[in-house]
């Protein structure tokens, strides 16, 4: 039958990987996915992903790619890496693509969710996802200082390249918070991500919500280039929803 080139939607809790990245000293996604994939008889020398998450960061529709020689069906390779894997990570979906399609390259959107929720109590269990925050912030001026983001800019005050002298103007599509509750969470979609970009910025926006900064502090950012509030929020309220292509 020969090789076929896989697409797979892969679902992680990052709690327990140093990031996305495979590392020789440490656990990491791309080293469990093609550890599973060894086992299945895969040759191949690096899998493809779409991006690559920070240590913590967690993923419900991270992309990867391989070619693999598989004699059955998408759904029994669904079935045979989940097997495979551990179980802080699994395939949601398989199916065959081009042989040329890349993950990373060929991405038109990604969209990531941060998670806050605001009490004045640790949650273990809801701190394991989510970034607690107290005392509650404000809803109404975060999501005015986030539509400064939307459009082309130079996002260098909030993120660094992700290859060595690589540019860092990106699109943002859209950024916007939403209440339940005492919970917040803010959603953000764009072409592509500076490092560490999306937790400054929310770092800023929750900072904003507090009232600690003004709201024109996203703006004044944007148009200097310089980091003018120094911080992240924590890996663990970060998630990579979706990456689209069309």
């Amino acid at each position: 039958m020969g090789s076929a080139h896989y697409k797979v939607i892969l679902t992680y809790n990052g709690s327990a990987f140093a990031g996305y990245q495979r590392q020789d000293d440490n656990r990491t996604v791309q080293g469990e996915f093609e550890a599973g994939l060894r086992k299945m008889g895969w040759l191949g020398q690096s899998i493809l992903g779409a991006g690559r998450t920070d240590a913590g960061v967690h993923a419900r529709g991270q992309v990867v790619s391989f070619k693999l020689d598989w004699e059955h069906t998408t759904l029994d390779l669904r079935n045979a890496l989940n097997y495979y894997l551990p179980r802080d990570m699994a395939v949601q979906t398989v199916e065959k693509v081009s042989p040329d399609f890349h993950p990373r390259f060929d991405a038109r959107k990604r969209h990531y969710r941060y998670q806050v929720f605001c009490q004045p109590v640790r949650d273990p269990l809801r701190e394991a996802l989510a970034w607690r925050v107290w005392p509650a912030v404000d809803l109404a001026p975060m999501n005015n200082a986030a539509q400064a983001l939307i459009g082309i800019h130079d996002f260098s005050g909030f993120g660094s390249p992700t290859s060595e002298g690589g540019s860092t103007i990106r699109e943002v599509f859209s950024a916007g918070w939403v209440q339940d509750g005492d919970a917040f969470y803010f959603d953000i979609t764009a072409n592509a991500f500076l490092y560490h970009m999306v937790r400054r910025i929310t770092f800023t926006l929750v900072k904003i919500g507090l009232k600690e900064v003004t709201e024109d502090l996203v703006e004044q950012s944007l148009e200097n280039g310089e980091t003018l509030l120094q911080g992240l929020a924590p890996a663990e309220g970060l998630v990579l929803e979706e990456v689209s292509y069309l």
